[in-house]
């Protein structure tokens, strides 16, 4: 599995500088160890976080391993940022057409998914690098681990919608989505899934860490403070619906598999409502919908779609 550009880096999670010294680290480490630890009050993942940063960065042979890979950015006699050979661990962006395999039907695909959050996280990128420092290559493991997180984050998210596509698009052409759908005032939908179980509202989400919900909103480390991803989707999703005149079967929050516990897990009472699912579970839920209940017609879905087509417009 390709790693997250969101999840924390070593130093990150030991709540130290990449600059630190050993005793730092080690201090960094038994406090925290402490801290996270079950037995005194911590968290079985902190703990097993705090683990995996130590065995990184916890001895002079592994940090320096690390740091080869993922340490701070440097810049070239040409000028130009660039880091010590380390190569993108699948984070590039994907062919516009990937190579066909096989000849089954594919689902439909409008819109540029991942596009607006790949363009947004260049030009964060060049802002943080220096403005006039030409980039080798925008998504070197090294510059991009040394990239703050709200950057990392930006990139996980079009990462995590390009994904979503990826499996939509294997269930036929009985599916439509169209991605980077213009939600006025409120920015962008993410994917708007239409297939024989209903009309889906999608938000596609990478936080680089476990997500759960709690008190009718999705929390955890990664969510920032003033990140609503529940409320969020809601209002993308009503003003689509107010554009479109069609109104969604369900609001669906995909996170990786690791980050969530429950396979899926419904948010609030309201009839449809909003599911947060795993993401290897998206295939089945868009197939048979997330809950019992009745399905949208196979007439209604060619009405649907006709109607979508007219009406969506993308960032």
């Amino acid at each position: 599995m390709t790693p997250s550009p969101a999840s924390a880096t070593p130093y990150e999670v030991l709540g130290v500088p990449s600059t630190a010294s050993t005793d730092d680290l080690r201090r960094a480490y038994r406090r925290l160890a402490r801290q996270t630890h079950p037995d005194l009050g911590g968290t079985a993942q902190a703990f097993r976080d705090l683990q995996h940063a130590w065995q990184q960065v916890g001895t002079p042979e592994a940090r320096s391993a690390y740091d080869r890979g993922s340490g701070s950015p440097s810049t070239s006699p040409s000028g130009s940022a660039r880091s010590a050979g380390s190569s993108s661990p699948g984070w590039s962006p994907p062919p516009r057409e990937p190579a066909r395999t096989d000849s089954k039907p594919k689902a439909r695909v409008h819109g540029h998914p991942g596009g607006a959050n790949r363009e947004r996280y260049l030009g964060l990128m060049r802002e943080w690098v220096g403005r006039g420092v030409p980039l080798d290559d925008p998504y070197d493991e090294r510059l991009v681990r040394s990239a703050p997180p709200e950057i990392r984050h930006v990139l996980a998210d079009a990462m995590a919608e390009e994904a979503t596509v990826a499996a939509v698009t294997e269930l036929g052409i009985g599916f439509t989505i169209w991605s980077d759908v213009d939600a006025g005032a409120e920015g962008k939908l993410d994917h708007v899934v239409l297939g024989p179980s209903g009309l889906f509202a999608v938000q596609s989400s990478d936080w680089g860490s476990e997500v759960q919900v709690s008190r009718g909103e999705l929390v955890g480390r990664g969510v920032p403070a003033d990140e609503e991803p529940v409320r969020d989707l809601t209002r993308q999703a009503r003003a689509v619906r107010r554009e479109t005149r069609v109104s969604f079967t369900a609001q669906l929050i995909v996170v990786p598999d690791d980050d969530f516990a429950p396979a899926l897990e419904k948010v609030g009472r309201r009839a449809g409502g909003t599911w947060v699912v795993r993401r290897s579970l998206l295939p089945q839920v868009l197939r048979h919908g997330p809950e019992l209940g009745d399905r949208t017609s196979i007439s209604d879905v060619f009405e649907v779609r006709a109607r979508l087509q007219q009406a969506i417009r993308f960032v």
